[in-house]
């Protein structure tokens, strides 16, 4: 038996945490490079340079220039950070938690079930009592898609796992039935939603951060942060339990709590990432497993390092998708569909063997 690291991590995969810090500061660079050019990108022909420049001169900014960087642009490149971070990192988890590179909340169906409590939200949302509108407010749409997300969770684990074992193929169909029936019962809140709703529901169900505003950005922002700060906690227990659950809960790890705290992270991250951002699938398959690839199984330096490079992923998409057709825009769950997608089929190749039944 591989003698254990104190992460858990069997010993002979080497030690990569000298690797893993030069990764996160690279990351670190690329990330403030990348934000500095959504900022300055756009076709509204607003400036970021001139704006500094007259920043630095004592020079009054113009008042475009004010409203295009600021109260457009800024939450929109924050946006896209929390987004993008919050779904690589709940991709990350539940790959630990499930023990299986495939798992990922868009494929599994998680995101398809924050999805449909969004939607459900949007459309019968002024029928609730004037009581809760008023006091929730924005937060009505979020509240709703964390509540999906943490009930497929919770449905998806209890059904592929049997006896402390979790079924892979189980759960890929699981994912595939949740998707299918969320798909279902969003086509009818879409089939009796009224014109304006149908059009909010369309462009958002192909996934966009147009719509950023501060608003949005504050409304959603607590529950992606919260669940932000809560994954690194999870990282030795989810080592532990690449052993297994019997060996996880001989050394000490509670391993019951752990992944209660774990569905609760994943459903309240993509939930939130989905409510204010719609479809954007393929993040949280594609980047966690190019970090396992880079930096080794451990999530000490894997949970951080995907929350990075995911916001990156997302940011270089988002710009991608305003300038590919400029002045009009792709629709961003387009753009990482089309990086991720063949990308999935690739795994898919490499792990046929853990998808047979």
């Amino acid at each position: 038996m591989a003698v254990l690291t104190q992460n858990f991590i069997p010993a002979h995969t080497g030690d990569r945490s000298h690797r893993a810090h030069l990764l996160m500061l690279l990351l670190c660079g690329v990330l403030v490079i990348a934000c500095i050019a959504n900022l300055a990108i756009g076709a509204s022909g607003a400036s970021l340079w001139k704006a500094l420049s007259d920043l630095a001169t004592g020079q009054d900014i113009s008042l475009r220039d004010k409203v295009v960087l600021w109260d457009i642009r800024a939450p929109r490149v924050l946006m896209a950070c929390l987004v993008g971070a919050s779904l690589a990192v709940s991709g990350a988890i539940m790959q630990g938690l499930f023990r299986n590179p495939l798992a990922d909340p868009g494929i599994v169906g998680v995101s398809a079930g924050a999805g449909l409590g969004a939607i459900v939200a949007i459309v019968l949302g002024g029928f609730l009592p004037a009581v809760i509108t008023q006091h929730l407010g924005y937060y009505i749409v979020p509240a709703a898609a964390f509540l999906g997300g943490w009930a497929s969770t919770l449905l998806l684990y209890r059904v592929a796992t049997r006896k402390g074992r979790t079924s892979v193929a189980t759960m890929l169909l699981a994912g595939i039935a949740l998707g299918a029936l969320s798909g279902a019962i969003s086509g009818v809140m879409i089939y009796i939603a009224d014109d304006a709703q149908l059009r909010d529901l369309t462009f958002w169900s192909m996934g966009s951060l147009a719509g950023a505003t501060w608003s949005k950005v504050l409304t959603s922002a607590p529950l992606m942060l919260l669940a932000l700060f809560v994954s690194p906690f999870l990282a030795r227990s989810l080592n532990g339990l690449a052993l297994g659950e019997a060996a996880a809960n001989h050394i000490g790890i509670p391993v019951q709590r752990m992944k209660n705290i774990a569905i609760m992270t994943v459903a309240a991250a993509t939930g939130a990432a989905v409510a204010v951002s719609g479809g954007i699938g393929f993040v949280g398959i594609v980047v966690p497993h190019v970090l396992r690839l880079l930096v080794g199984p451990d999530h000490k330096y894997l949970l951080i390092n995907s929350a990075i490079l995911g916001a990156v992923m997302l940011l270089v998409a988002d710009a991608i998708s305003r300038v590919i057709i400029a002045p009009a825009e792709l629709p961003i769950g387009i753009i990482t569909a089309t990086i991720g997608g063949p990308f999935f089929l690739w795994i898919l190749l490499r792990q046929r063997g853990l998808l047979d039944m």
